[in-house]
Formats: C-alpha cells, sequence, structure tokens
C-alpha cells in the first residue's frame, strides 16, 4: 500500500515539474518573439500564410413560400366617349359617254295606229237614200280623232262628206270635187264655205238632197245650231236653176218645213 502511494505521488510531482517547464520555455519565447523585430522575410511568409477570413456561411434553410392573394382590380367606371359620325362624302361618278357606232335603221312603212277610246268622237255624217222615188237622209256615225275646238271637229266631218260614202246602200248628192273653203264655229252658229262645184248640175230634188246632208251635217253636234252656207265666199240665197231660194240662216226645223223629202 505505502508502495503504491508513493508511486503516485512521485508521479503528480514530475507532471508538475514538467507543465511548469513548458510554461517557463512558452512564456520565454513569447517574450522573445515579441521583442524581436521583424524580417522582411518573416513579413511576407506571415502575410502569405494569413489567408484572408471567409465570409460565414448562410445558414440554410428551408424556403417558406408564403400565398400572396392576388391585387383586387379596381372597377373604374367606364366613360362612354360620344361617337362622332362623320359626314359621308359622295363624290359624284362621271360617266365617260362611250361612243357609239351608227346604228342604220331600215325605215318601216307606217300603218296607221287605231284610235284609242278615249281618243275618239263620234259625229253623224248624213247620205241619201232612193226609197220609192223620194231621197232619205240617212245618218251615219262616223269615228273621228277628238280635237279641243268643235271648228276641227266639223271640218273633219265634212272632208268625210265630200270624199263619199264607203257604204254602196247610200249615196251622196253632192257633186264630186266639191271642197270645204272654210268652216267656223261661232256663238251664233256655223258658217260653212264651199267651192263652186257644189251649184253644178242636178235637179231640183237632188239640189234639195245636197242642201239637207250640209245643213243635218254642219249641226250634228248642236242639232239646233243655225247655219249660214256661203259659196266662194258669198251667201247662198238661190240654188239650181230652178231656183231653190235658201234660207239664211238655215236649221234642221226650216229646211223640213221648206223642202220636204
Amino acid at each position: 500500500m505505502k508502495d503504491g502511494q508513493e508511486v503516485r505521488r512521485v508521479s503528480t510531482a514530475v507532471i508538475a515539474g514538467v507543465c511548469g517547464l513548458a510554461l517557463l520555455a512558452g512564456g520565454g519565447i513569447a517574450w522573445w518573439t515579441a521583442n524581436r523585430s521583424p524580417t522582411p522575410a518573416d513579413t511576407q511568409s506571415s502575410a502569405q500564410t494569413t489567408a484572408p477570413p471567409l465570409p460565414p456561411s448562410p445558414v440554410e434553410s428551408p424556403a417558406v413560400i408564403i400565398p400572396v392573394p392576388p391585387p383586387t382590380p379596381e372597377q373604374v367606371p367606364q366613360v362612354q366617349t360620344p361617337q362622332v359620325q362623320t359626314p359621308q362624302v359622295q363624290t359624284p361618278q362621271v360617266q365617260t359617254p362611250q361612243a357609239l357606232a351608227p346604228q342604220v335603221q331600215t325605215p318601216k312603212p307606217s300603218q296607221p295606229k287605231p284610235l284609242q277610246q278615249t281618243d275618239v268622237q263620234t259625229v253623224q255624217v248624213y247620205w241619201v237614200k232612193d226609197a220609192s222615188g223620194k231621197f232619205e237622209g240617212v245618218p251615219t256615225p262616223v269615228a273621228l280623232k277628238q280635237a279641243d275646238k268643235p271648228d276641227a271637229t266639223l271640218q273633219a266631218a265634212f272632208n268625210s262628206l265630200l270624199t263619199g260614202p264607203k257604204d254602196a246602200t247610200v249615196s251622196s248628192e253632192i257633186p264630186k270635187g266639191t271642197k270645204l273653203r272654210s268652216l267656223s264655229v261661232k256663238n251664233d252658229g256655223v258658217y260653212v264655205d264651199l267651192s263652186a262645184e257644189f251649184t253644178s248640175g242636178g235637179g231640183s230634188t237632188s239640189m234639195t238632197s245636197r242642201l239637207g246632208q250640209v245643213i243635218y251635217t254642219a249641226t250634228s253636234l248642236k242639232p239646233n245650231a243655225k247655219v249660214w252656207i256661203s259659196v266662194e265666199g258669198k251667201p247662198l240665197e238661190l240654188l239650181g236653176g230652178e231656183g231653190l231660194e235658201v234660207a239664211q240662216p238655215s236649221t234642221r226645223q226650216s229646211f223640213d218645213k221648206n223642202f220636204p223629202l
């Protein structure tokens, strides 16, 4: 037991002595180093061996994603801009005249157009007919082109009368070649001027018949009208070689009274 304790004591003293020597040696070296002036070689060596301090590495932490709600759009009131309608200006189109080749038209024979119902006026033209030795007046309607004035209508009727009838059952006692020199309608009656052929040839019956034809045709528009008859511009007072007296003016009533057929 005593030998063991002695060994432990010796070991502790040795350790303490060694530690003290070490401290001593370290303190001497430190003092010598502190009091010693550094050489250029030491400075370079120290600079090369000294490494720059490294920045501390950041601690990696798990990324945390925070959901950010989308910004709520503010509803801005829409301002309606009035639309200005620009008037459209229509540019007039200029049509270039196209040169047309002249067309040669073959003339067609003109055909008389039938008169329309609204353009037709009917007048009575008087012919005569032999009935048992006596002459009888026969009115025949004739369609004529309607005229604005009665003068023109009666002139057309007399032209048809002097041309002669187309119906073979009737005839005319007015000598062929008789012409209408003038005809006018006035307020007091109808004025008829015939050529000299009207008084030529025939007996009293023929003279009476032709006189009745003129008086009745002249009054076809107005049966009660008065008629003034002249030949070559002179009033007709006597007709024929027997000297039939012609009243001026004459009417249908006076003719029926003086010259009954």
